[in-house]
């Protein structure tokens, strides 16, 4: 319980300085991979819930979360190419 607590505390920390990232970027690319690094802690966070929880659907929504996620940066980038 204690050490599901400290990492919790450790992703929020996390978060709060990839959405200062995602804020005050200096250019796109890095705004992108900060946004696409908080989906990831996202994800990671729902997996160790689902865990703690012992409750399968959380799984399938961290799974749900990380290809739409995936999908979002990958038509973000095609974007910033210039090929979509």
């Amino acid at each position: 319980m204690n050490s599901l607590i400290f990492v919790s505390i450790f992703y929020i920390i996390l978060s709060i300085i990839l959405l200062y990232r995602v804020l005050k970027g200096p250019n796109i690319v890095d705004r992108v991979v900060a946004a696409d690094s908080i989906d990831l802690l996202t994800v990671v966070a729902l997996v160790l819930f689902s865990v703690y929880s012992k409750r399968g659907i959380y799984l399938d929504i961290a799974l749900t979360l990380a290809i739409l996620g995936f999908i979002g940066t990958l038509l973000i980038s095609k974007y910033l190419e210039g090929k979509l």
